[in-house]
C-alpha cells in the first residue's frame, strides 16, 4: 500500500470541519493520526527528507503539527532541528524559536498540512523581522486549497510530500 493511500486511510475525516483559515471543509487530514502513527510518521518523515536542499542547515517545524515531523526528519537527515511557536513564550527563555541556533543559517520551513499557508506566513514574518532568510516550506500535506500561491507571493516556495489530489487518486487503478 502506498504511502498516499495508508494516510488516506488513517486521516481523512469527512463532515464539516473550520480550518485555521476560517474556511469550512468536507474534508480534512487529521495530521494527529498520522503524526501518532509510529510506521507512517517515519515513512513520511523519510519522504519529506528527499525534498531538503543540499544546502539547508537547519529544519525548522511549526508549532505543534510540524514538531513532530522535523523531529522524525532531523533523525533522518543528521540535520539540527529548531521548533518555531506561534509567539514567545512569557517564560524561561521567552523566546520564539527552540532547539538550534537559526542566525546566518540556511533553513526550511516544516509543517504538517497547508491550506492557505497562514501559519507559515505568520512564521516567515517573525523570522525575517529577525533578520533570518526564509524562502523554502516543506509540507506533509498540500490541500492545493491556495495556500502554495499565497507562499509564492510571499517570496516563500512550497514543496508537498503528499497533495490533496494525490490522496484523491490513492487506491485507485
Amino acid at each position: 500500500m502506498t504511502l498516499a493511500q495508508r494516510i488516506k486511510d488513517i486521516a481523512e475525516l469527512q463532515g464539516q470541519f473550520t480550518l485555521r483559515s476560517g474556511k469550512t471543509s468536507d474534508r480534512y487530514f487529521d495530521k494527529y493520526r498520522i503524526e501518532s502513527d509510529p510506521s507512517i510518521l517515519a515513512d513520511l518523515a523519510q519522504h519529506m527528507v528527499t525534498l531538503i536542499p543540499a544546502e539547508t542547515e537547519v529544519l525548522c517545524g511549526l508549532e505543534m503539527g510540524g514538531i513532530p515531523i522535523v523531529t522524525m526528519m532531523s533523525h533522518y537527515s543528521g540535520l539540527p532541528a529548531a521548533f518555531i511557536r506561534k509567539q514567545a513564550k512569557e517564560h524561561g527563555t521567552c523566546r520564539y524559536a527552540e532547539g538550534a541556533d537559526l542566525h546566518n543559517k540556511k533553513i526550511v520551513l516544516v509543517e504538517d498540512v497547508v491550506s492557505s499557508g497562514g501559519a507559515i506566513i505568520d512564521a516567515t514574518n517573525m523570522l525575517r523581522a529577525d533578520g533570518i532568510e526564509v524562502t523554502l516550506a516543506l509540507c506533509a500535506i498540500d490541500r492545493q486549497t491556495g495556500g502554495k500561491e499565497k507562499l509564492a507571493d510571499h517570496g516563500v516556495d512550497l514543496k508537498s510530500a503528499l497533495t490533496a489530489a494525490d490522496l484523491d487518486n490513492a487506491g485507485q487503478s
